[in-house]
């Protein structure tokens, strides 16, 4: 076993670190700020292969492996973590079970535009009463002739307001409960599909999140991705690759308030000399970095597994649970670092600390990671 990335993994990291650094990181504050989508920014993504970087090349994709992919988002997030979860929805949640579940007409209707950056995609699962009870889901699709009529009110989609393709989960069997759960992809501009309530979000401000509303929207049945019924599969599926798509934000997030921390602490002087003299900020750096690398190691992992083609559920929910919950203290504790500093706008570290938390939720909350976790030991 060795931990060495390949000639190609590494060339991923160093440009998608020289763009973060050089388009991303200095806007990054302005963004959040003034909750602007990155849409040039989104653009250049999309320029660069990095909108559908596990996309084969026959759709107009990277065709890179998992790896790659969570090394990029990883150095993205660390520039800003709205324009990492942006670009890692269009990979994990629409690209990825676009092309595993869906037939070959909507693979090459759909996959081009999304890996290209032409079009940008949305997920949409989460409703009021369906959030981790994902197979309560109540929007429905009705199927009337070629077409399937939609009705329902979809929360909380990221990329939702300006989202060209969603891929969104209705019921077509009430009765069979999340076995009766469809996916369909629906394009922006489709009669009766509108964009409701954007979200004023406490962190991740420059990513849209938005209310999706569907009343008697026409959905061609040609649209349907996979077989009715296979929904909730798809859905479940969809969300593995997106913890290792979240795991990779919250690493990316962790190191950056690691970076800042190094950098206030060696500036930063009380009592004659430099923070960084003291043992309790050394401490607390090296528990930090400790755990930084143990939660990239466990996304690696996670993707490895997922490129060697085996069941990878339990390595992306101890990925996204622990690169999370890492993400959450390290900027706890590079605010503390930072100390009356770290609570003010100005500085990096309170934005990192507002965009930490969400890891913990979305994608699934650490509670359903626990949950995914023990279900896979206890099967043995």
């Amino acid at each position: 076993m060795h931990f060495d990335l390949n000639e190609d993994q590494r060339m991923i990291r160093e440009a998608a670190r020289e763009f973060a650094e050089k388009e991303i990181k200095p806007i990054a504050a302005k963004l959040d700020e003034e909750a602007e989508f990155p849409a040039e920014i989104v653009k250049k993504l999309g320029e660069l292969g990095f909108m559908g970087m596990m996309v084969p090349e026959e759709y107009d994709g990277a065709g890179l492996d998992t790896v790659s992919y969570s090394i990029a988002v990883e150095e993205i997030s660390r520039a800003d973590a709205s324009t990492g979860v942006i670009m890692s929805v269009n990979n994990s949640l629409v690209c990825q079970p676009i092309l595993d579940f869906g037939n070959e007409e909507v693979k090459k209707k759909y996959l081009p535009q999304l890996a290209s950056g032409a079009a940008l995609g949305a997920y949409s699962l989460t409703e009021p009463e369906a959030g981790s009870d994902a197979g309560n889901v109540q929007a429905t699709a009705v199927l009337d002739g070629d077409s399937y009529i939609v009705n329902g009110t979809k929360i909380f989609v990221t990329n939702g307001g300006v989202a060209d393709i969603v891929l969104l989960f209705v019921s077509t069997d009430k009765e069979a409960g999340s076995r009766g759960m469809s996916a369909l992809v629906v394009e922006k501009g489709y009669p009766g599909f509108s964009v409701g309530k954007k979200e004023d979000k406490m962190g991740i401000r420059a990513s849209m999140t938005n209310e999706l509303v569907f009343e008697d929207c026409r959905v061609p049945r040609a649209n349907l991705v996979g077989e009715e019924g296979q929904g909730f599969k798809i859905g479940l599926t969809a969300l593995d690759g997106g913890r290792i798509g979240i795991a990779s934000q919250a690493v990316g997030i962790a190191q950056a308030c690691l970076d800042e921390s190094v950098r206030y602490s060696k500036e930063r002087k009380q009592f004659g000399k430099t923070i960084s003299s003291f043992q309790a900020i050394q401490w607390m750096l090296a528990n930090m970095a400790t755990r930084i690398e143990a939660s990239r190691l466990l996304t690696y992992e996670a993707a490895f597994v997922k490129d060697k083609g085996e069941r990878y559920s339990k390595h992306a929910a101890m990925a996204k649970l622990f690169a999370s919950e890492t993400a959450v203290d390290a900027a706890i504790d590079a605010v503390q670092i930072h100390g009356g500093y770290g609570y003010m706008k100005e500085y990096t570290v309170e934005r990192l600390f507002r965009d930490s938390k969400i890891t913990e939720i979305y994608e699934g909350t650490s509670e359903i990671q626990r949950l995914v976790i023990a279900a896979h030991l206890l099967k043995g």
